[in-house]
């Protein structure tokens, strides 16, 4: 199969390009860096339709990966957010129109979902509001129930929970699903929406404020400092190894054909951001985190995917251990 993928010399799209050619297929990758490794590399912008549209021609299908990344540091990142995300994925999808390319498989992220599902022992399974800066302040992090404000257990979402995003990336990761549910039906493509969840492993983004929080950590301790954990670290997320994502996101490329679904990639096993933080740490032989009760009111508490559907429907499992996978990312220099 002949393969475009954007981004694909960014931290996920090297391990996919990696497995694509592993497994017989002819990569292109659209990047505004170079690959610097054997796969054939156009250097452009998705927001280019001159760029996409030379690299897309007589592709069978594309995985747009290419994204600014990252939960923002103030609105002003508002701008870029709509111009990288959503209007690179606008140009993306007018070019596979225009050269008849049908599949594409799309780098969502668990971010849509908000504060996610939580479990009230009066109410069940409900929807969290948004905390307030009030709450926040007060250390309160854990949002209550909407209907009778008890403090809520959190719950495993699945792809047809409520869609929610709370912040300027959020809402670009949204429209992305949008667009490309809107050409699907133009065309009569197939669109795969992967709603990643918290990716960690070698590669990774780092001195960046849009990092991820695995990243920021790792950074922290390779100068000898410790890890900050913000509000008391008991957030609840779902951290995936990269080669998993990368198998996942593979999967999808080979195997969905028709029509448009979203699927949640994440690992299945819940873990906190503090245990994320520890585990690092001891990987590097410390310092220990440091628990600060600092936050971001762009943050969510706590939200871990049902994997369930992809599981299913491709036969994936994850199968990158946690512990070892930690002491891989410290012992990488990348």
């Amino acid at each position: 199969m002949r393969v475009v993928v954007t981004g694909g010399a960014g931290f996920i799209g090297r391990p996919v390009v990696t497995r694509l050619v592993e497994r017989g297929h002819d990569v292109r990758v659209l990047d505004t860096r170079a690959a610097g490794w054997g796969v054939d590399v156009t250097l452009g912008d998705v927001r280019d339709p001159v760029a996409v549209g030379q690299v897309i021609r007589d592709a069978d299908a594309l995985c747009h990966l290419a994204a600014k990344v990252g939960l923002g540091v103030d609105v002003q990142d508002t701008p870029d957010y709509a111009d990288v995300n959503v209007r690179g994925t606008a140009t993306v999808l007018a070019a596979m129109a225009q050269h008849g390319v049908q599949r594409l498989v799309l780098a969502s992220s668990m971010v849509v979902y908000g504060e996610g599902l939580g479990r009230c022992t009066a109410h069940g399974d409900v929807a969290p509001g948004a905390r307030t800066e009030d709450d926040l302040r007060a250390g309160r992090f854990d949002p209550g129930c909407p209907r009778c404000g008890r403090r809520l257990g959190s719950a495993m979402i699945d792809e047809d929970g409520r869609l929610d995003p709370r912040n300027a990336y959020a809402a670009s990761k949204l429209a992305q699903e949008h667009f490309a549910s809107s050409w699907a039906r133009a065309v009569g493509g197939s669109v795969a929406c992967l709603r990643y969840h918290n990716v960690y492993g070698p590669g990774m983004p780092k001195d960046t404020p849009y990092a991820g929080v695995a990243a920021i950590f790792r950074s922290a301790l390779a100068r000898g400092e410790s890890p900050r954990v913000f509000e008391d670290g008991r957030q609840r997320r779902d951290f995936i190894h990269v080669r998993d994502v990368a198998a996942a996101t593979v999967a999808a490329i080979e195997r969905h054909e028709r029509g448009m679904v979203a699927l949640n990639v994440g690992s299945g096993t819940p873990r906190t951001i503090g245990a994320m933080a520890e585990a690092l740490a001891l990987a590097a032989g410390g310092p220990t985190p440091c628990v600060t009760g600092e936050f971001r009111l762009g943050d969510v508490r706590h939200i871990t995917a049902d994997s369930s559907r992809l599981r299913t429907m491709f036969g994936w499992h994850p199968e990158v251990d946690f512990a070892a996978g930690v002491r891989e990312l410290m012992s990488t220099g990348d």
